[in-house]
């Protein structure tokens, strides 16, 4: 019976400890869920902020605290019981808080959230440092005119690389390709006549027949007289050309530019040995021009067994190059040709006749003025009037030349005389009424076009390139006009008003 008391007293301590030692936890607890939620040092008690009590040792009745108690392995001589009971009702206590509901924690504001989710071993910043900017995106921070001008610049480039692959191809292909295009410019020329003999009721096979051979005569016969008369002239030619060399000597010797005999001398010397040394190349030179004659000649061919089948059979050709097109542009395309056709007809046209013109009356202001070959310049000057501007001032230049050697300095300004004169009513009376404003280039594009040209194609390149811009104007001008139109018909109508 004495051990009764202590066996008592060993349990109350050991229950005082259990009780202590779960207060603790729940304080520990509570304190984790108050930092959780940025209400540092505070618990909650049902959803209710509470201050923390302080940690207090228990206190075991009697007044001693439970270190004078000792350990239960000390508190009796029964200390397995001691254990025992205390893991059982340690496990009791740790099932029952499992058990208990978990209070609802408090909505926490997204200010409080990002500073819970800041570590506790950074510190934040003072408040008297600068704030940081925020950094826009890179392609915010470009200017709006730059990136314009970088959009458009890699446009330009694969336009240009598009050019420039495409005048290769062209170089590579000169003489199919002048010879195609001198056939359309021929069948543009050709072509009213055809329509004109089949409205009069002649069959498509005869009229095509009938206006081939009659163009391609005509034109044999005017290159057999420009070579007949260089031919039968060329003796008198030679020798007006000597004597005028020879005239040309005696006014340098009585210039004031001081020339003497022994500095022409030495100038025709040094001539005569480039002449001499450079036989090789001359003779190559020949050897090429020989090589020239024969592409010519097959460039000449081409082109007229292409003429004949477009003479025939152009609208097929078109219809089936229509194919060819996506379908969504087709429409556009389609009337856009005959539009182009129209526009390469009457630039063809009217070239030949202002060029004819031009021809006629100069060469009788030189017959006139007693110039050698006048028909023959004349033909060079209809020729060389297909090319715009430039042609121009080369048949008149070269016509002026042969005034100046021939004939004299009066006769040769006489001579310029009627080429402004001639040209400048070509220009200003014959260009606008003949060939009007549809096919009206301007002169920067004219010159720019003729020089492009002949870097690309040389004489044949200045020729076709003012009909091209012409042409590429009107398609153009056809296709924005198209398009502005179908986007008008794809507008929607605006709903009429109740008074509408």
């Amino acid at each position: 019976m004495s051990r009764l008391p202590q066996w008592v007293g060993g349990a109350g301590a050991g229950l005082t400890r259990l009780a202590a030692r779960l207060e603790e936890r729940r304080r520990r607890t509570e304190a984790a869920a108050a930092d959780g939620d940025g209400r540092l040092g505070h618990g909650t008690v049902h959803g209710h902020a509470v201050p923390p009590k302080p940690l207090e040792p228990p206190v075991v009745p009697g007044g001693a605290p439970p270190e004078d108690a000792g350990p239960a392995g000390t508190a009796s001589e029964d200390g397995g019981a001691t254990r025992t009971t205390d893991a059982s009702a340690a496990s009791d206590a740790t099932e029952a808080a499992a058990a208990a509901p978990v209070p609802p924690k408090p909505s926490t504001p997204p200010q409080e959230a990002a500073t819970a989710a800041v570590p506790a071993s950074v510190p934040a910043p003072p408040a008297y440092a600068p704030a940081v900017p925020h950094r826009p995106e890179p392609v915010d921070a470009v200017p709006w005119g730059i990136r314009v001008a970088a959009e458009a610049a890699w446009r330009l480039l694969v336009l240009a690389a598009t050019v420039y692959v495409l005048a290769r191809a062209i170089t590579s292909i000169q003489l199919v390709v002048l010879a195609f295009v001198a056939a359309l410019l021929i069948t543009a020329l050709l072509q009213p006549t055809v329509a004109w003999l089949k409205h009069r009721g002649l069959p498509r096979g005869p009229a095509t027949a009938i206006t081939f051979i009659t163009g391609f005569v005509i034109m044999g016969l005017v290159g057999w007289f420009v070579v007949w008369q260089v031919m039968d002239n060329i003796d008198s030619v030679s020798s007006r050309v000597q004597d005028g060399i020879s005239e040309l000597k005696d006014w340098l010797l009585k210039s004031p530019f001081h020339v003497t005999e022994g500095q022409i001398n030495d100038i025709a010397k040094n001539l005569q040995d480039a002449i001499g040394s450079n036989t090789e190349e001359i003779t190559s030179a020949g050897l090429e021009g020989v090589t020239v004659v024969i592409e010519m000649l097959t460039g000449i061919l081409l082109a007229m067994f292409t003429t004949l089948f477009l003479l025939y059979d152009g609208r097929r050709i078109w219809e089936w190059l229509l194919k060819l097109v996506p379908s969504a542009a087709r429409e556009g395309v389609a009337g856009a040709g005959p539009r182009a056709w129209r526009t390469l007809t009457a630039y063809v046209r009217g070239t030949v006749i202002v060029a004819l013109i031009d021809a006629i009356f100069i060469g009788i202001g030189l017959y006139f003025l007693n110039v050698p070959l006048a028909v023959p310049l004349a033909v060079f000057i209809f020729l060389f009037a297909f090319i715009p501007l430039v042609g121009a001032v080369v048949s008149g230049a070269l016509a002026c030349v042969v005034a100046l050697v021939t004939q004299g300095v009066f006769t040769a300004l006489m001579v310029l005389v009627v080429v402004l004169a001639v040209q400048q009513i070509e220009g200003h009376i014959l260009q606008p009424f003949i060939l009007g404003r549809a096919v009206r280039v301007h002169p920067l594009a004219v010159i720019l076009s003729v020089a492009a040209g002949g870097l690309v194609a040389d004489i044949g390149g200045a020729v076709v390139a003012v009909p091209l811009v012409a042409v590429t104007n009107t398609v153009v001008s056809y296709l924005r006009a198209y398009a502005h139109e179908q986007a008008l018909r794809r507008a929607p109508v605006p709903a009429r008003g109740a008074d509408g």
